[in-house]
């Protein structure tokens, strides 16, 4: 099978039916067209197999969480998805595992409202690059920066499960059961909140998503701001099977520490609480911004405590 013949089988699926991608899959470059008050979000991922996800991946559960966790960067700035490109480098050409990694990709895809408008494929060691564009109004993007003094810390859901079904999975043999079961879909599913992410354009002071962990990525949008990031322990969103299967501590240290929850966390002022959560009742409070810089991270009893170790970096 040509490079050519696997484009046409397995990537050359139906894309959603939008204006501004005014030329698509099959000549040298995509062509986007936005209105004049719009500005492009542009975004990149790149998954390498043993370092973003396991060599044993189902190529189906592979194809949706590689283009999930790509979006997630369109909802943290509020963007509308548009489209997206994949660079895919594969050591053979599998038509099963093909079959079943574009069908994934397609099913997330469709999720998000993203076209697949171009890319390119090789031979080599199995890795994934996923750029994905996105449309924003003029001067109303999320950004990092922005937080103030007083405003809510606010995250848009349960916190650690991915990092608890990324534990499982690491088992040999994964437990089954129906907390594991829903924590390893929670690992291989993450949904972009990009719906949220356009709501709170105009609201929110400042936003970003989770993908390093809680702890690393306040840090990031604290000094990004100028603030420090207060957050309240106690308030932080933990899930029953998390708890369940790991216990109160080491269900907290992931919901701290570990990356991978692609859940917005974002400042925003008091008066528009209530509005937030009449529209997303799963949003959470988890502390508030502050003068200062840094992190500070109080436990039960409403004292500092030392955080642990926080956040991934590859080069650490």
């Amino acid at each position: 099978m040509t490079e050519f013949e696997l484009i046409k089988r397995y990537f050359d699926f139906a894309a959603p039916h939008q204006e501004e991608i005014a030329l698509g899959l099959g000549d040298d470059c995509a062509l986007l067209q936005l209105a004049a008050d719009e500005q492009l979000a542009v975004s990149t991922d790149s998954l390498v197999c043993g370092v973003h996800f396991p060599e044993n991946a189902p190529p189906f559960l592979l194809g949706q969480r590689s283009l999930a966790v790509a979006a997630s960067d369109l909802a943290a700035v509020g963007a509308s998805p548009l489209a997206f490109t994949l660079a895919l480098t594969l050591p053979e050409a599998c038509e099963d595992w093909l079959r079943e990694f574009s069908r994934g990709l397609k099913q997330m895809a469709g999720y998000c409202g993203l076209a697949l408008i171009g890319g390119d494929t090789c031979r080599g060691p199995l890795h994934l690059c996923l750029t994905v564009f996105g449309s924003v109004p003029q001067g109303q993007a999320l950004k990092r920066s922005g937080a103030r003094a007083g405003d809510l810390l606010c995250v848009g859901g349960h916190l650690g499960d991915t990092g608890g079904g990324l534990a499982l999975l690491q088992k040999a043999p994964a437990p089954t059961n129906s907390a594991a079961d829903y924590l390893l879909s929670r690992y291989w599913t993450p949904m972009p909140q990009l719906a949220l992410g356009q709501w709170l354009r105009g609201k929110a002071s400042a936003a970003m998503d989770i993908s390093d962990g809680l702890l690393a990525d306040c840090a990031h949008l604290a000094e990004a701001s100028g603030v420090c990031a207060l957050i309240n322990e106690p308030l932080l969103p933990l899930s029953e099977a998390l708890l369940e299967h790991f216990g109160d501590k080491a269900a907290m240290d992931y919901a701290l520490c570990a990356g991978d929850d692609y859940v917005l966390l974002f400042s925003l002022p008091p008066e528009q609480l209530s509005r937030l959560q009449q529209a997303f009742s799963h949003v959470c409070v988890i502390g508030h911004i502050q003068e200062g810089s840094g992190v500070v991270l109080l436990d039960s009893n409403g004292q500092p405590r030392q955080a642990p170790q926080s956040g991934w970096q590859h080069f650490r």
